[in-house]
């Protein structure tokens, strides 16, 4: 049989067997089911590869082809892709990086390093579809990302120069830990520093020791002493729970009695698990909310662009929380002034603070911003210890510099000097979910018209938050937050009509999306609905 032979740097090239290949120059990310047709076989460096052809139905560059899906068997489990940890491959160091997890984030961060001249490969465990099928990286989906010694050996094979960590779970239960001791460069803060997401409350003691601004709080594990606390206070009042509820942890109760219901679903009947066994009962803002993002060493930290996303699942801003429903960039209301505000008066001294407590922070510091109505300024709402989702998105595609190389340096402790390349203009992601969430939702319908929709405007970008591929090729929903449909445009009104163009080509009925997503910064307007 044939071998395909693939040469992955600068670019990959692959050399078609007389069973039929479809292209002939990809991108770096050397599995994809688009490529082959028929039984074949292929190597990289010393592994090779068989290729068991599944007929199902693929697109290639838009066009329809009745095409091969395919399953991988490696025959030899040396490593093939190597490169010097110490930079001496050609004139600057080239690394492979995986990426940890499998959401929208996680796409836009395969889509950034992939692009990154210092990258030459990207892996992404588990990944998703929609990942996959973009050939944005190599999707893993049967590493167990939960085992440490499992994501170490994977590592070392591939001889893995750079990790990211995507999503916070693992870096709470302390992947970056595991790694960093296993001598494998991570971007993810310890599970100590994880704490500043982990736990509301010792956030919110940091912010007391070091004095960054913050709304009043208390901490309760006993529903009386909190219920009597909120009367005493009065309504409107803030209600999260002290630990991870992926994003659906934070009740703004508007009036007393929503109030002592959030308090009895996380205390009493535990909706939330042990994530709300303790309550943060906190003063409520009135203002506009903003993200803040800035990349850490432990001791140096950088600022990325602002951004701005949409919480509540409805038009207006109404409805229940979710984890975002869209998002922009930049944000008009962090004016340069403001910024330099937040970073002298709430990241620097988050980061400082953490180097006192023996618990120095590498990452990314994701400040959830209220610019306070009546006073002008910032005030810390909480801390993420990962980039934004869907704020990642619309940052990713706005990032002009090596992500890779950046990400590197924060590993080391050499951020310091560093600046970062921003594309002008702005961009904006449209996030769409599955009909009922963030309640219960149902799995598996179809989506179609994804390349069609990809094609409808310059600068357009479909990352996949929650999509697998059905019997039949097709991508079905598995998740609540399932697409962020991603647009540049040279100003916000411009990146927003591509996107909702693009919104409007996907065919999903059984999909929704909120129809106003920038609307604090532009004039309001509506869109009509295909789905």
């Amino acid at each position: 049989m044939a071998a395909t032979t693939l040469n992955l740097s600068p670019s990959l090239k692959l050399l078609s067997n007389k069973n039929g290949f479809l292209g002939s120059q990809f991108s770096k990310s050397f599995v994809s089911s688009k490529l082959f047709l028929g039984n074949s076989s292929f190597s990289v460096g010393t592994l090779s590869f068989t290729i068991n052809q599944q007929t199902s139905y693929r697109h290639i560059n838009g066009s329809p082809w009745s095409s091969a899906a395919f399953r991988c068997f490696a025959q030899k489990s040396e490593p093939s892709l190597s490169v010097d940890g110490r930079g001496n491959n050609g004139a600057s160091e080239r690394v492979v990086v995986l990426v940890i997890g499998g959401g929208g984030r996680e796409h836009a961060l395969c889509y950034a390093l992939q692009r990154s001249p210092s990258c030459d490969a990207v892996f992404c465990a588990p990944g998703n579809a929609g990942i996959s099928s973009s050939g944005n990286a190599t999707c893993i989906p049967d590493l167990n990302i939960s085992d440490s010694s499992a994501v170490i050996s994977f590592c070392r094979k591939w001889n893995v120069g750079l990790v990211v960590v995507g999503p916070e779970a693992p870096l709470v239960s302390g992947l970056a830990n595991d790694l960093v001791k296993a001598g494998i460069p991570t971007f993810g803060p310890s599970a100590e520093a994880a704490a500043l997401e982990g736990s509301k409350n010792f956030m919110k003691s940091i912010c007391d020791k070091y004095g960054i601004p913050t709304a009043k709080y208390q901490t309760f594990s006993d529903a009386s002493a909190a219920k009597q606390y909120i009367k005493e206070q009065g309504a409107p009042i803030v209600i999260k729970a002290d630990g991870l509820a992926a994003g659906k942890g934070v009740i703004v109760a508007m009036t007393l009695d929503e109030a002592y219901e959030a308090v009895d679903s996380m205390l009493v009947e535990g909706v939330f698990g042990s994530a709300g066994c303790r309550v943060i009962v906190e003063e409520f803002l009135e203002g506009e909310e903003a993200s803040f993002f800035a990349l850490v060493d432990g001791e140096n930290a950088i600022p990325l662009e602002s951004a701005q996303d949409h919480k509540r699942v409805g038009d207006g801003d109404t409805g229940p929380n979710t984890g975002g429903m869209g998002a922009y960039s930049p944000a008009p209301v962090l004016t340069k002034e403001l910024q330099s505000i937040v970073m002298e008066s709430i990241i620097l001294p988050t980061v400082k603070g953490m180097a006192a407590e023996g618990c120095k922070f590498i990452g990314v510091l994701y400040a959830g911003l209220m610019i306070e109505k009546k006073s002008g300024l910032p005030k810390l709402i909480e801390y993420n210890v990962r980039f934004g989702d869907p704020e990642c998105q619309v940052l990713m595609v706005r990032l002009e510099s090596d992500l890779a190389e950046v990400l590197l340096a924060a590993c080391r402790g050499e951020l310091e000097g560093v600046s970062l390349n921003w594309s002008p203009g702005s961009a904006m992601v449209v996030v769409m979910a599955s009909e009922g969430y963030p309640g219960p939702y149902k799995k598996g319908t179809v989506i179609q018209n994804l390349e069609e929709a990809e094609l409808v405007a310059p600068s357009v970008k479909i990352f996949h938050a929650g999509t697998a591929l059905d019997s039949d090729g097709n991508f079905v929903a598995t998740g609540g937050r399932v697409l962020g449909i991603t647009a540049k445009g040279k100003d916000l009104e411009e990146a927003r009509d591509r996107a909702y163009q693009a919104v409007e080509e996907i065919n999903w009925p059984g999909g929704f999306y909120r129809r106003d997503i920038g609307w604090r910064a532009l004039p309001q307007k509506q869109f009509a609905t295909n789905a």
